[in-house]
């Protein structure tokens, strides 16, 4: 694998896709960024009295009625766009760094999208995995809570790139997580990656 390579990583809730990033970060040796960039984002801000707050609602977006009080009372940008605008330099400027890195959600595969040796996934899994899933880690989620979410992550993700949330060609590869480990999603993204650079 090439010195300087990027891995975003989109993913279904309850498709293991974090812990997926996760293991892959580690096995190459690399920092994987998540909700970090979130928190750095309202921090660097200084405009959010509750940086925690901030992240938990990290996939909210502005509607039309936020923006236009905000522009009308002054404020100009509402905060969920300045927040995104911010995440988006801190991905760009790590990406500028000379270490590899993994990045999971964020829309990074969509603000990377011209950068070299940037190759993207899309982690998903059956419905019937995901319930088990929930039940193991998430034990305060119902299966209507991973829907809802999922469905916050893509209206975030439309609302900022124009892209459809899921849609194959946004991405490299797309991986079904149902009936594999993390060690074998893992597998198969750097052997993926480690082809496409040859």
């Amino acid at each position: 694998m090439k010195e300087k390579t990027f891995i975003t990583i989109t993913r279904q809730y309850g498709s293991g896709g974090l812990y997926i990033a996760e293991t892959l970060a580690k096995k190459m040796g690399v920092k994987c960024y998540n909700r970090n960039i979130v928190a750095a984002a309202a921090e660097s801000l200084d405009t959010f009295e509750d940086v925690q707050t901030v992240v938990d609602n990290a996939y909210d977006t502005p509607n039309d009625f936020v923006a236009s009080i905000s522009a009308l009372v002054g404020q100009g940008v509402p905060r969920q766009n300045q927040m995104y605008i911010q995440q988006a330099k801190i991905i760009r400027g790590l990406a500028e760094c000379d270490e590899s890195a993994v990045f999971v959600g964020r829309c990074a595969d969509y603000i990377l999208r011209d950068v070299p040796n940037h190759f993207s996934f899309f982690l998903y899994a059956e419905d019937e995995c995901r319930r088990e899933r929930v039940k193991e880690y998430y034990k305060d989620f119902s299966f209507q809570d991973v829907l809802d979410v999922d469905k916050k992550r893509k209206s975030y993700y439309a609302y900022y790139t124009g892209r459809t949330w899921g849609d194959p060609q946004n991405y490299d590869l797309m991986i079904n997580t149902t009936n594999i480990s993390a060690e074998h999603a893992v597998k198969i993204i750097l052997d993926y990656v480690e082809l496409r650079q040859q």
